[in-house]
């Protein structure tokens, strides 16, 4: 069966606090496990959380600042230990490569080589990732960083009221669907555009340190589910804006205009608390009318149904 969902493993940004761990999401989406931005205690997070190492096929790390990569070297080892065999790739800013080099081998282990590193540099970088597209595209921050966006690829959703009225029943449905068009009895040709829509693709962004940049907008372009730092709240602007960050009302912004169908609002400065959460939703409001979750840890968010499936 497949699980899409956003397990959320930490959601302090740079010191953790009693509620709140370092960094830590884990995206799974049919038997693929995108784990962004281990921060320090992931891998104790994953057990709180009932995933393990077996299920992470990518690490994303969006740049080296320590919250977001310091759980890096107990996640590799400890897919070393459980002996993980499928391929883990791990993408991560090209410019940082001496700081992953350290955290992936950072103490004496007995290693693997199914990790494969997959550095990212440009303005876009796109990978096949399973029944998913992997894409990287730049941020603003004071040191080289990307977000990053999955995207499953479109399709088209049977019409049945199509199918009935031409005629098209039982094994004709798959054969329809395998060839693209059928010749019926009576020798009429029905084609799969005649008794289907497009259906698009379901997509999630992770957009985490950065300043409002043109790569925070793209990737947030009509996504299902929108995971993105609001570190601090509006009355910390200035300071936002020094050290390369949102607040809660930019986060609004991007979600906005980029027609998100979920804002998970993550990444929460240690000055505010769980009290707190509502003021984050109450800038959001000023530009976005979604769905808004203020992330919690060991929280999971499904990735939002397609409005067909929710029978809209």
């Amino acid at each position: 069966m497949s699980v899409r969902e956003l397990v959320v493993l930490g959601t302090s940004s740079a010191v953790p606090t009693r509620h709140r761990n370092h960094n830590g999401y884990l995206l799974r989406w049919d038997g693929e496990g995108f784990l962004f931005d281990p921060g320090e205690g992931t891998q104790r997070q994953m057990l709180h959380a009932g995933v393990s190492a077996h299920d992470v096929t990518w690490i994303c790390v969006t740049h080296f600042h320590g919250d977001h990569c310091l759980g890096v070297p107990g996640v590799v080892q400890r897919i070393a230990r459980d002996k993980v065999t499928h391929e883990v790739r791990a993408a991560y800013p090209a410019g940082g490569e001496t700081y992953w080099r350290r955290l992936r081998n950072a103490s004496a282990f007995a290693d693997t080589d199914v990790i494969t590193p997959r550095p990212v540099s440009g303005e876009l970088t796109r990978w096949p990732a399973g029944p998913v597209t992997l894409t990287a595209r730049p941020l603003s921050h004071p040191v080289q960083s990307y977000g990053y966006r999955v995207d499953e690829p479109g399709g088209r959703r049977m019409l049945p009221g199509e199918l009935e009225r031409r005629g098209v029943r039982g094994p004709m449905i798959g054969e329809l669907q395998r060839r693209g068009s059928l010749t019926l009895p009576d020798g009429s040709v029905v084609t799969l555009e005649d008794c289907s829509a497009p259906r698009p693709g379901q997509s999630a962004a992770f957009v985490m340190d950065t300043r409002l940049c043109d790569g925070a907008f793209a990737l947030a372009e009509g996504v299902d589910l929108l995971v993105i730092e609001s570190t601090f709240l509006s009355g910390e602007s200035v300071m936002a804006a020094q050290y390369g960050h949102l607040t809660a009302a930019q986060a609004g912004r991007i979600a906005a205009a980029g027609g998100v169908r979920c804002l998970v609002l993550t990444h929460f400065s240690e000055r505010y608390t769980t009290a707190d959460e509502p003021r984050f939703v109450d800038e959001v409001r000023k530009a976005y009318s979604g769905e808004v979750v203020t992330a919690r840890d060991l929280m999971r968010v499904p990735v939002p149904k397609r409005s067909a499936e929710a029978g809209g």
